[in-house]
């Protein structure tokens, strides 16, 4: 992977205690990836302002994050994946969305209406995806009818969102939010901007969505972690509710996407975990806090990444795949009543946590 290193752009942003664990810890991979081969692609259906779309998701293998280079956020692994020496060619990315056309025709009836295209980073950065290649990639998904990229706020530009909407193509622009408590975002996850800036970038795609004039619609697509390290369970319940709520009643943020954690590789949450200082949250967690947030003015859904697992979001292990399958429903149907088919005597266990559980002695229960 590129070495991690501090550059003029991170310098005097986060915690430089943080900055300077993370370092350490992404030090400890030597892996390389091929630049033109992407990091992932999978075919999937998930829920937009215009209905359910079938989706084909891209993970991008590109530089990296331009903050995890610095030390970044303390969940975040993917930068472990990125490519040696900073950036990728043109020519380079533009195989790996050949890689992934090729995918979708081999395993799909017909081409995906909804593209996802992630970098583990930053797709509006430019020393990531730089100008020539958004254009490209613009161009080669035209035909199709929404388009999901990542970034952080800082690259969130109505001109570059246009490169999109120009074609008729409705965009979103996912922003790892994490949180709309700025100190949580600043100390716990170690991201160095403040709720002010994700308003600002909904603004821009608010902008953008007025420049297209009705050809097209733009808007934000909000990420949000379910228990950073240093919270404990009622904590970070309170913390994910409160925040969907913020996030709905900022113009342009339509949908919110609650992410919760799992441990990955080389980062201060597997540190933690190692000595039993993090837990994963539970997945009666993520059902309560989407029945609270059911009624909000935005869509609010979650994908519990390596659930029922030690290291992902889990219960008690007998129950984990029902959770999981109603969680999965409500993300389609919106219906918080799924969530009264599910139960278990591990409930009881986590209502004890709920109201039991502290910072100073978490994790109460594994």
């Amino acid at each position: 992977m590129s070495k991690p290193t501090p550059e003029v752009y991170e310098q005097g942003k986060g915690m430089d205690a943080h900055n300077q664990a993370m370092r350490e810890i992404r030090s400890r991979k030597e892996a390389s990836y091929d630049p033109h081969e992407p990091t992932r692609v999978w075919l999937d259906e998930d829920n937009t302002p215009d209905g359910v779309k079938q989706s084909l998701t891209i993970i991008l293998n590109t530089g990296g994050c331009r903050w995890a280079r610095a030390g970044g956020c303390t969940m975040c692994g993917y930068v472990a994946e990125s490519v040696d020496g900073g950036s990728v060619s043109h020519e380079a990315l533009m195989d790996q969305i050949d890689v992934c056309l090729t995918h979708e025709a081999e395993n799909a009836d017909e081409p995906a209406d909804l593209i996802k295209i992630y970098t583990s980073g930053s797709f509006l950065d430019e020393r990531e995806v730089g100008a020539e290649s958004r254009r490209a990639i613009a161009d080669t998904f035209a035909d199709r009818e929404r388009m999901v990229v990542e970034s952080l706020p800082d690259f969130v530009d109505r001109e570059k969102i246009g490169d999109f909407t120009q074609h008729g193509l409705d965009t979103d622009v996912a922003i790892g939010l994490e949180t709309a408590t700025d100190r949580v975002r600043h100390d716990c996850v170690n991201k160095y901007f403040d709720f002010a800036d994700f308003e600002a970038a909904c603004a821009e795609a608010a902008a953008a969505d007025e420049n297209a004039g009705g050809d097209a619609d733009a808007g934000i697509k909000a990420y949000l972690l379910m228990k950073p390290p240093f919270l404990s369970e009622p904590e970070a319940v309170d913390d994910m509710v409160s925040s969907i709520e913020r996030c709905a009643g900022v113009e342009g943020c339509h949908t919110v996407s609650m992410n919760p954690c799992n441990v990955q590789r080389y980062t201060m949450v597997d540190d933690l975990y190692f000595e039993d200082g993090y837990r994963p949250p539970w997945l009666w967690s993520v059902a309560h806090v989407l029945e609270a947030t059911a009624d909000t003015d935005a869509i609010v859904v979650s994908d519990p990444v390596g659930h029922g697992s030690e290291r992902g979001p889990h219960n008690c292990g007998e129950c984990d795949d029902r959770v999981q399958k109603a969680i999965k429903d409500f993300d389609l149907r919106q219906d918080p009543t799924v969530f009264e088919q599910v139960s278990c005597e591990c409930e009881l266990t986590w209502e004890t946590v709920i109201e039991r559980e502290r910072s100073f002695n978490q994790p109460l229960a594994r």
